[in-house]
Formats: structure tokens, sequence, C-alpha cells
């Protein structure tokens, strides 16, 4: 008698042997998969990070599965990709939150289940994952406040439009922003405060009734690419580019044309393709046995209209995306 046995045992060995096979063919380049999940899939800050991470996944070998909500507040879906990404036993996973509770639970399971999670641009509650790689963006506000202060000569009165609660990247920028206001500059004052939504038109919307219940605001903090939009959408529409002093965050095409014009007045920006070249970086190393910095902070920029012809800032401002994510 064979080691399989006979009858059913044959049966039994038959399908294990179908099952092992299928296994080794899904496996058979031994090529680790790193998911990288966005909070959202539509701006030009996270096809950056797709970039970086595709960037990193090609030096390091490995396949980068990339997915995301379209839109940055739908917390729900986010949590169903992640989840669905611990289901295709990807190795590691590369995560930037949209909320700061909602993936706790996941992220526990990941630990359990010795997937390693990096955490990138926006932070969590939960202490469950391997290292954070982000913008310092407390720092980042800060820097726009001294910008914004400098603008309007020291004094006068600012608004600002946020991004959405829960947001933990752009929270931190707001609250870097206030903090320095008031210990650095007691004669700028705070005197509105609305959320964009992470939406250009909800932005432009919160701008103009900030605009219209404030007649002679000095200065504008917009903290996100979205509220930095509509802030300048509503700037233009209203005669008042040039005139009320704005300090923008994040950058696009949209956002440098503005600067360019003199719509914006300083735009404080990221650099998205190497946030998600870190990340991933960040997880590979965990993987490789090393031990990544629980943190790394990565600062921001200050950008003004005199700045556009440097070499760095064009490189910052245009990476090549179509290098790494085709047409």
């Amino acid at each position: 008698m064979d080691a399989c046995g006979l009858g059913r045992a044959n049966r039994l060995c038959f399908v294990a042997a179908v099952f092992a096979l299928a296994l080794f063919g899904c496996n058979r380049s031994g090529v680790r998969r790193i998911a990288v999940i966005p909070k959202g899939t539509a701006h030009v800050f996270w096809q950056s990070v797709h970039a970086g991470a595709v960037a990193a996944g090609r030096e390091f070998k490995e396949e980068i599965d990339w997915d995301g909500p379209p839109n940055e507040t739908d917390y729900a879906r986010q949590l169903e990709i992640f989840d669905s990404m611990m289901n295709r036993h990807v190795s590691g996973i590369v995560v930037a939150a949209s909320d700061r509770t909602t993936l706790d639970g996941s992220l526990e399971r990941a630990a359990r289940e010795n997937v390693p999670v990096v955490i990138f641009d926006s932070g969590v509650d939960t202490d469950k994952y391997v290292s954070f790689v982000a913008t310092n963006n407390y720092e980042g506000g800060q820097m726009a406040a001294r910008k914004l202060a400098a603008l309007i000569g020291g004094k006068g009165t600012v608004a600002m439009i946020k991004n959405a609660p829960g947001s933990a990247s752009t929270m931190d920028r707001e609250r870097g922003f206030t903090d320095a206001l008031q210990k650095e500059f007691p004669a700028v004052k705070i005197v509105a405060e609305q959320y964009s939504m992470s939406d250009r038109a909800k932005g432009m919307s919160a701008a103009e009734n900030i605009i219209t219940a404030h007649p002679a605001l000095d200065g504008m903090f917009a903290s996100s690419e979205p509220s930095s939009v509509g802030a300048a959408q509503a700037l233009k529409a209203h005669g008042l580019a040039g005139k009320l002093k704005l300090v923008a965050f994040d950058s696009s095409e949209g956002l440098v044309d503005d600067l360019q014009q003199g719509v914006i007045d300083a735009l404080v920006a990221q650099d998205p393709f190497r946030i998600g070249y870190e990340a991933v970086k960040a997880v590979t190393d965990k993987l490789n046995g090393k031990t990544p910095a629980k943190r790394i902070d990565l600062s921001a920029v200050v950008i003004t209209k005199a700045d556009l012809d440097k070499p760095e800032i064009k490189t910052l401002l245009h990476p090549d995306l179509k290098k790494y994510l085709g047409e």
C-alpha cells in the first residue's frame, strides 16, 4: 500500500497535493506584497504617495497593492480595504488612517497575526504599529502661522479653513497654527474657523461664509489641499486675491498656479513622494529583521512665488508620476 493509503485516503491525498500546488503557484515568485492604503485616491498628494511607494517597491523588489477609498472621509470603506488586505495575507501594510480610532481593532488583529503595519501621514491612538512616517504636521502649522503673521504685519484678524474632525494630520497642523499665534503673535486673533470636510466645494462655501461674516479679515490659513483650493476659489470669487493674505497647506497644480498668480501668498508643502517611499522602506526593514524608528518625522517647506524657479522646489512640486504610475 502506498503512503497515501487507498480509497478515501487517496482522494484526500490528491486534494492536498492540488492545494499545495496552487499555493506554490500563487507564491512561486517569492515576491513580497505590501499593501498601501491611503486616505483617498483623488488628490494629487495621494498619487505622489503612490509613486513613492512604487519607487520603493521597485528598489526592494516588492509588489505594491495600492487601494483606498475615493473619499477621505469614508472611514468604513478604508476599514473594509484594510481587512481585505489582511485576508489576502499580504506581507505588510502601510496605511494613512482616515480617523484616529476606526482602525484600532484591525491594527490589533495585524499585531496578533504578526503582519507589520506602518502608519503614514495621519496618526492613530493605538501603539499597535511598527513606525509612523509623516510630515511633522504640528511644526508645519507653526510655519504657516509665522508666515501669515509676517504677511499681515504681526497684527490683525485671521480665519482658518480646517479639514475634517478626527483627521490627525490636519488636526496637528491646526493645533500648531493656533499655538504659534497665541504664543508668538498675541496681536493676531483667530476670529473664525470652519471645516471643509475634505471637499473643495465645501471649503469654498466655508471660506465665503467667513468672508461675509468678517469683511475686514486680514488673513486666512487653510490646513489641507481641499480646504486650500476652496479658500483660493472664494478669494477669486470675491475679488480678494492679493488683498486678503492666504497661506495654504499642501500642493497641487491648481494651487501652484494660484501661488504664481498671487491668489495664494505661501504654500506649506509636504513631500508626499518621500512619505510613500519611507513608509514602504520602514515596513521592509521590519520584514528584514531591522527595527525602524517608532516615529520618522519629515519636515515641510514654506514656498513663495519667488521660490518656484528653484530646482529643488520644481522637483518637490512636480514629481514624475508617469515614470512610476504610467499613463
